[in-house]
């Protein structure tokens, strides 16, 4: 090391003296480096530039040979016994003294010491030991790090592949480890394992088991459903005749729709799986088969197929999970085994009202006691008239201040509105409600075990089982062979690349086994 200059000189750039710094730290930063600190005797050494840049990467030493300089240009009077001793410049590898050509020592006993300690044949013997030394010191690791840059180079340059000369049998064995692969990936035998996050068959699993299965759980028998809804839909079921007992028609209106709201989120689970197949097509590409990076156009039309045969499933799989949902709703099987105890339940509870409504039944009103006039119609419950009223037409009595006020129309239909049930209409809707749950129940644990079945046998294993086919039918043509199989532009100079240096790292390699340890005496 020898200082370098501080102000440019010529056309040398403003930064010289950075660029000088740079380079020289550049190379005696390596650890098995030799720094060669050169110092002039007559400067101050606490201030040597050189000694300040090797004590930045080496500050014990340790690697470090220095060198004085103009030992014939200090001043008279000053000795230089001590920095040759190594008092004052603190270096492991020892220090050297150098006097110029017509140089004189001032003091005597200075020239003689100096010459005792610097003649030419011991220095010689002395830095030439010193080198053997270091190289016999070095060459451990140095082998060790050839081999391990050697091992390294050998597996960049097989990931690149050899040149390409049978075509065809080039591009059969890579769309068949891409099929592979794929499939390995959805049954998790993959080779290239995810730990950041699920993927493959793990996540499909995931998606059926928590995703879908939480999303139906999360889907309320009832929802969606008011009392008034269920009462409505009772007295529709009924017609013109009021029923003494409450209507089946009316839960199999009410269950169908409550049914009908599986059919979403099970669609929804077809379409997060088939988002999952085609994210294994990248992952495939990524991790699996990296010697599709060396032919970009076939790996675009691996991509191509095999999303085309994903898309061409999607329809049809979602086709049957429709069905599926269809199926629940063609025929509402009241026999079913696990609805028994519902409609025990609602057995007794008819059986219950119809007795009581026997119990409540009035004695008969005599005939002579019967009103002989006045408007045909009755009361109702709640103090209003009903009767078969004309439009605009009043019942008697029911101006203002009447008694009748707030009759009926019956020609304008009615709006249901929230309102307290009697005792009776809430006992009906409480049987439809327990009904409408109990089966929701049991068409949801059927759609919760069919519908993953269905996605796995149209559209997972499906493709597993013609990806291959599939992709040899569509690449696998005389026509496509160049063309798929084109390399990219900079892959044949990074082969030649890899290729070179793994001939010198091995040629290195040979040189270093070839050393043979030198003993000096």
């Amino acid at each position: 090391l020898t200082p370098p200059p501080h102000v440019p000189v010529g056309d040398q750039p403003n930064d010289i003296e950075v660029q000088i710094k740079d380079l020289i730290l550049k190379h005696i930063s390596n650890p098995n480096c030799i720094i060669l600190a050169v110092t002039a005797a007559n400067t101050d050494m606490a201030t040597s530039e050189a000694l300040k840049v090797a004590r930045e990467v080496d500050p014990d030493g340790r690697r470090t040979l220095a060198v004085v300089t103009k030992l014939d240009l200090m001043d008279a009077g000053t000795d230089a016994m001590d920095v040759l001793m190594g008092r004052v410049i603190p270096v492991k590898l020892g220090l050297i003294g150098v006097v110029n050509r017509s140089g004189k020592l001032y003091l005597p006993h200075q020239r003689q010491s100096f010459m005792q300690t610097t003649e030419p044949s011991a220095l010689y013997f002395h830095n030439g030991r010193l080198l053997m030394h270091h190289i016999r010191d070095c060459l451990p690791e140095l082998k060790t790090r050839i081999n391990v840059l050697a091992a390294q180079y050998q597996s960049l340059l097989s990931s690149y592949g050899e040149p390409v000369e049978d075509q065809s049998a080039t591009l059969l064995q890579l769309i068949t480890k891409f099929a592979t692969e794929y499939c390995n990936t959805i049954e998790g035998t993959a080779k290239y394992i995810e730990t950041a996050e699920l993927c493959g068959g793990a996540r499909i699993c995931y998606i059926f088991h928590e995703t879908f299965g939480r999303t139906l759980e999360s889907v309320d028998p009832l929802g969606g459903l008011s009392t008034i809804d269920i009462l409505t839909a009772i007295r529709n079921a009924t017609g013109p005749r009021p029923s003494l007992f409450v209507p089946e028609i009316s839960f199999e209106l009410l269950v169908k729709k409550q049914v009908k709201r599986l059919e979403e989120p099970s669609l929804r689970c077809v379409e997060l799986v088939h988002e999952e197949m085609q994210r294994i097509i990248q992952h495939c590409s990524n991790y699996s088969t990296q010697e599709l990076q060396r032919f970009p156009k076939l790996h675009e039309a691996i991509v191509e197929v095999v999303t085309c045969l994903l898309r061409k499933r999607l329809p049809i799989t979602n086709e049957m999970v429709h069905n599926l949902v269809a199926i629940e709703l063609a025929y509402i099987n009241t026999k079913h085994p696990d609805f028994a105890d519902a409609c025990g339940v609602m057995n007794n509870n008819i059986e219950e009202q119809r007795r009581n409504r026997m119990r409540e039944l009035p004695a008969a009103v005599p005939r002579d006691k019967a009103p002989a006039t006045g408007p045909q119609g009755e009361q109702d419950g709640t103090g209003n008239w009903r009767g078969m009223l004309k439009k605009g037409e009043e019942a008697p009595g029911s101006g203002p201040g009447s008694p009748l006020k707030g009759v009926v129309n019956l020609l304008d239909v009615p709006v249901p509105v929230a309102r307290k049930l009697s005792s009776r209409e809430q006992r009906d809707c409480e049987v439809i409600e327990r009904l409408i749950k109990s089966y929701f129940l049991i068409v949801r644990k059927n759609i919760q075990d069919s519908v993953p079945k269905a996605v796995m046998h149209f559209l997972v294993n499906h493709v597993k089982d013609s990806l291959q086919s599939e992709l040899v039918g569509q690449l696998y043509k005389s026509g496509l062979l160049n063309d798929l199989l084109t390399e990219s532009e900079d892959m044949a100079q990074r082969r030649k690349e890899a290729a070179d240096m793994l001939q010198a790292l091995q040629k290195a390699s040979q040189v270093i086994a070839e050393i043979r340890e030198t003993h000096m005496w």
